[in-house]
């Protein structure tokens, strides 16, 4: 049975910083694209990040592009986001996604596949306000 787990929403002022956490369990990690969506309230969930198996091609959503950096250990089957320069935009639930086929690239189409099949998490909190 696979898990997602998000952690390191919060509460932060606008410019701030908040690094995110996914680690996925009962799947082999490295194997697998992970990414993040978020969902603001009243809005469609949409995608913001994902990077590949091995790390080496990542993907950004044009609202995060330059703020924010998506990185992988797999040794330690994690998943981060780490957000810089934060908006009131960014405020939005956090969904971590993790790919159920292995060695899928990464892209704009990943994001809409994943909305028919992956493995979600619960979701992390993130709200950006003074």
């Amino acid at each position: 049975q696979v898990q997602v787990v998000e952690s390191g929403g919060g509460l932060v002022q606008p410019g701030g910083s908040l690094r995110l956490s996914c680690t996925a369990s009962g799947l082999t990690f490295g194997l697998y694209a992970m990414g993040w969506f978020r969902q603001a309230p009243g809005q469609e969930r949409e995608g913001v990040s994902c990077i590949t198996w091995s790390g080496g091609s990542t993907y950004y959503a044009d609202a995060v592009k330059g703020r924010f950096t998506i990185s992988r250990d797999n040794a330690k089957n994690t998943l981060y986001l780490q957000m810089n320069n934060l908006k009131p935009e960014d405020t939005a639930m956090y969904y971590c996604v993790a790919d159920p086929a292995a060695y899928r690239s990464c892209s704009a189409s990943w994001f809409t596949d994943r909305r028919r099949s992956g493995y979600w998490g619960q979701g992390t909190q993130v709200t950006v306000s003074s």
